[in-house]
């Protein structure tokens, strides 16, 4: 049996990123799709902090995804790839 290499207490309460699945799974397109920095630029941010409204943010985030429309790539697709670009700071941690 192999021996697993000696770790500090920190190293092995620490999370190996390349190891952790992605929450989010994207489903194979027909199509090539990618998204455009216009389209990144354009959507709002959700930084996770007090007071900001979620609910704003997935309603401006449904306005500027709902305007994309490629052949072949449903909204919801588009959606699904862009809401990672929407997320900053404490949010982000959430994927």
């Amino acid at each position: 049996m192999a021996q697993n290499p000696e770790r500090t207490i920190k190293e092995m309460t620490s999370f190996d990123l390349n190891q952790q699945p992605l929450c989010i799974e994207y489903p194979t397109l027909d199509v090539d799709f990618e998204l455009k920095s216009g389209l990144i630029h354009l959507l709002p941010t959700f930084r996770g902090l007090a007071g900001e409204d979620p609910h704003k943010h997935l309603k401006e985030f449904h306005v500027v995804c709902s305007g994309m429309r490629t052949q072949g790539v449903t909204e919801e697709q588009v959606k699904l790839r862009a809401f990672p670009f929407s997320l900053g700071e404490k949010a982000k941690d959430w994927l």
